[in-house]
């Protein structure tokens, strides 16, 4: 123990996790990694820093998935310490710091923590690192594991402990460990104190196209109001926690029980209340001061303790990010919450004693909801986590030891984001201008936004746009330029702290002089950041417009950026059902957008080019420019011949070899050619209809042009194109080796039937009459003797009497009642009892013997 120790005794105070530290301590002795799991409000995030850090001399770093509860961590701990925050205890998140050199415990952000590592990634002078909260599955917290993994490999010196309440314990230590050996876990359980389940389902839908409705938000209200009364009548003393999905519901349940009772102090604790506001609800109350309802977000689920609360209304929603692969987009949507979510929001009720939960569902709504939440890394845009893991070294977090890996297609998708920017090269490696993004703590889209915005409109206008962007604000009417007039004036929490995150954002980047900053750039700054969410309209509606998005993407607007041409579009969301006059999204935030602006921020997106398209047997082309699927202008020309053949091609490939009338001939040379590649394979040509059209320009080019002439596609020759398609000098033995006739011992030729290209195991067929292989003991085999001929033995009228590829088994067997059945029906022809010495003949008796 070094001359720094906390005194663990009375910080452990009244802590059941106290009880858990000689069983952690032993852990930490044999192992460098540590899995915890232990229930909200045991003590686990007071206790163990403190532990860590009286165990070694170097800094202890805590981390947290919300800034509320990195500041409230660090000022408890402190408190309990008796020391000033700041000093022996501190934290660090996005733009407020409290810690020193001397600082022995920080508590921090995953994010503060993930950007550190890429300008110090060997963690220079820190002994441990402490990942909190880790059950959430925050993005940020999985690559934290997975970075902190490979540093393990390096300083087998630091230590890393992940903490949960509830956590597939297991999973995690198999990451945090090695291949040989998991990380150990230490299970700290508590008896729970009794917990009274309640239904009160509402009357009204929760959730429309438009998110949660003002009927369910009425009932959660209601059915607090009138539980919390009954709760002070036995209880003064107790409090009641109201959870939400979104800072906007929690603002409205709030504005209705105020309405409702005056006699209760209603708090609200979100990400977006100022600091103090959120201390003050976590602090708790004094006996004298009237009984709390708090409303609040996920945040109070298990990160943060809200002292005295004994009642629990559950909304059963969430929110959180949800990536719309179709649309390329990602954004936050309220669906119901995971059954975990819900076990750990009542549970918030029994800190302290006896308590009960009101969820505003019934009992099978709650049942089909999901078990647990989607870890953020599957459902989230990647474009940030994919240029930190190539800061890292570890593009797409390879060779890096993840909990669940990146998905493929959000990762291809995010990549492709970063290429756009310039931030990755070729290999995925991150560039200059891409570590530069990476130290601005927002999307890099946004990041670029800053950077290439500033110079042009002014680094405060590109600052303020920014901050708006990256705040999770509720834009009104989708208008960017309006929320920005309004945040400039307010006084509220949201203007506070969107202020706060634009003089953060200014100070990142070079100022920009002598440039009049105005709300003329503010959809450029948008642009910027994505310009493949640039967005035309093109057709106005009875209660708005809708837009055509670069990228191909309609959405709807209403309010007066339905009036305008141009939008420049932040945000863009799935809608829950159809709006807009059918489309199924709809723009959350966007500002104005000039046709200069357009071309500035998407040039790489600019086409002017001709199009020509093959439809009813005629090359059209029209000269188009576009910007992504926007078309701006289109005119009618004259194709040119590589254009008119590329249509053509393009037309085949759409529609098919079906498109042509495909004569007898070329169908049978198709098919010798398939069973030769079938049996021989190389060179011989694949001829199945995928193989043929990956090769077009090698059979079909004459005809391409011949086509986009005007030629009708009946009128093309396939069988002399095919011919094209024979390997040299392998193409002399074609007859040899897959004839097109076959001798049979009568003198006649017949057709050999091959099998369709597409098939993998047909034979080749011969339909014969019967008596034309009189005598016949070999059956013919093609292809260099690899595949005998199936033979279909006709009667006299054509009609098969029998199938084989053994003649000789058949004269010997089955002829002998073929024949006795046969010869009463066609006695002008032969049918010899000994048929191998009959003469084989396709005649009558009576003119064979003539």
């Amino acid at each position: 123990m070094t001359a720094a120790a906390f005194d663990l005794a009375a910080i452990g105070a009244g802590l059941s996790f106290a009880a858990a530290l000689d069983e952690l301590g032993a852990a930490l002795d044999g192992s460098g990694s540590v899995v915890v799991s232990a229930p909200p409000g045991t003590g686990k995030t007071t206790l163990v820093p403190p532990l860590l850090a009286s165990r070694s001399s170097g800094r202890v770093i805590v981390t947290q998935p919300r800034r509320v509860a990195a500041r409230a961590a660090a000022r408890r701990l402190a408190h309990l310490d008796g020391s000033a925050l700041g000093t022996r205890v501190g934290f660090t998140v996005r733009g407020e710091r409290s810690a020193g050199a001397a600082t022995r415990i920080e508590f921090v952000t995953a994010g503060v923590l993930l950007r550190r590592m890429i300008d110090d990634p060997g963690l220079d002078g820190v002994d441990a690192v402490i990942l909190d909260e880790v059950h959430e599955r925050a993005l940020e917290t999985d690559l934290l594991i997975g970075l902190l993994s490979e540093v393990r490999e390096l300083r087998d010196d630091l230590v890393v402990v992940t903490m949960s309440a509830t956590l597939d314990a297991a999973r995690i230590a198999s990451v945090l460990g090695t291949d040989d050996q998991p990380a150990p876990i230490v299970d700290h359980g508590v008896p729970a104190f009794p917990l009274t389940e309640r239904w009160a389902p509402s009357p009204t839908p929760r959730l429309d196209e438009r998110g949660v409705t003002w009927g369910f938000l009425d009932h959660v209200a209601r059915t607090t109001t009138a539980a919390a009364l009954e709760l002070v009548r036995e209880n003064p003393l107790a409090d009641v926690l109201v959870f939400a999905p979104g800072a906007r519901e929690v603002s409205e349940i709030s504005r209705r029980i105020r309405d409702a009772s005056a006699a209760f102090d209603v708090r609200e604790l979100h990400g977006r209340i100022p600091a103090a506001e959120q201390d003050a609800v976590i602090r708790g109350r004094r006996p004298d001061e009237p009984p709390r309802i708090i409303v609040t977000t996920s945040l109070a689920e298990s990160s943060l303790t809200v002292p005295g609360v004994r009642l629990v209304v559950d909304s059963c929603l969430s929110r959180h990010p949800q990536r719309d692969a179709a649309r390329g987009m990602t954004g936050l949507v309220t669906t119901a919450a995971s059954r975990s979510s819900c076990v750990q929001r009542a549970g918030r009720a029994t800190r302290q004693g006896p308590g009960v939960v009101i969820r505003c569902v019934d009992e099978r709504t709650y049942a089909a909801a999901p078990a647990r939440p989607a870890p953020e890394i599957a459902v989230t845009d990647l474009a940030d986590a994919a240029l930190l893991l190539a800061c890292w070294g570890a593009p797409g977090a390879e060779g890096l030891r993840m909990i669940d890996p990146p998905p493929r297609d959000n990762l291809a998708d995010a990549v492709s984001v970063l290429r756009g920017l310039g931030a990755i090269d070729d290999e995925g490696r991150a560039t200059a201008e891409g570590r530069a993004l990476a130290r601005i703590p927002a999307d890099p889209r946004l990041a670029r936004a800053l950077r290439d915005g500033g110079p042009v409109v002014g680094s405060r206008l590109a600052a303020e746009v920014v901050a708006v962007l990256g705040g999770d604000l509720r834009i009104a009417e989708a208008d960017v330029s309006q929320a920005l007039i309004t945040l400039r004036g307010g006084r509220t929490p949201d203007a506070r702290r969107w202020r706060d995150d634009a003089n953060r954002l200014e100070r990142m980047v070079a100022p920009a002089r002598d440039v009049r900053s105005d709300h003329d750039g503010i959809g450029l700054v948008i642009a910027l950041a994505f310009p493949d969410r640039i967005a035309h309209r093109v057709e106005r509606t009875a209660d708005g417009a809708v837009f055509l998005l670069a990228s191909g993407t309609r959405a709807g607007v209403t309010g007066p950026l339905a009036a305008v041409e141009w939008l420049a579009v932040a945000d863009v969301a799935r809608a829950t059902a159809r709006v807009a006059a059918g489309s199924g999204a709809i723009i959350r935030s966007a500002a104005v957008l000039t046709e200069a602006q357009m071309e500035r921020a998407a040039s790489h997106l600019l086409t002017d080019r001709v199009e020509a398209e093959f439809t009813g047997g005629r090359v059209q082309a029209r000269r188009e420019r576009r910007v992504g699927a926007i078309l701006r202008s289109s005119s009618p020309v004259r194709p040119s011949a590589r254009e008119g053949r590329d249509a053509v091609r393009r037309a085949i490939l759409r529609d098919g070899l079906g498109m042509f009338a495909w004569s007898d001939a070329a169908t049978a040379f198709r098919r010798r050619l398939a069973l030769l590649r079938r049996e021989l394979g190389g060179p011989w040509p694949d001829v199945s209809d995928a193989g043929l059209l990956g090769t077009l320009d090698d059979w079909l080019a004459p005809e391409l042009d011949t086509l986009a002439g005007g030629t009708p596609a009946a009128r093309v020759d396939l069988s002399s194109a095919l011919r094209r398609l024979l390997p040299w000098p392998e193409a002399a033995r074609l007859d040899e080796l897959a004839p097109e006739r076959l001798a049979v011992p009568s003198g006649s030729r017949i057709r050999i039937t091959y099998p369709d290209p597409d098939d993998t195991s047909a034979p080749p067929v011969v339909a014969v009459k019967l008596q034309e292989c009189f005598g016949w003991a070999e059956t013919p085999r093609l292809v260099d003797g690899r595949v005998p001929v199936l033979f279909h033995l006709l009667s006299p009228a054509g009609r098969p009497l029998a199938v084989t590829d053994d003649l000789a088994s058949f004269w010997s067997g089955p002829y002998a009642q073929v024949r006795a059945e046969m010869r009463g029906r066609y006695p002008r022809h032969p049918w010899p009892e000994d048929p191998w010495a009959a003469v084989p003949t396709k005649h009558t008796k009576n003119r064979a013997a003539r």
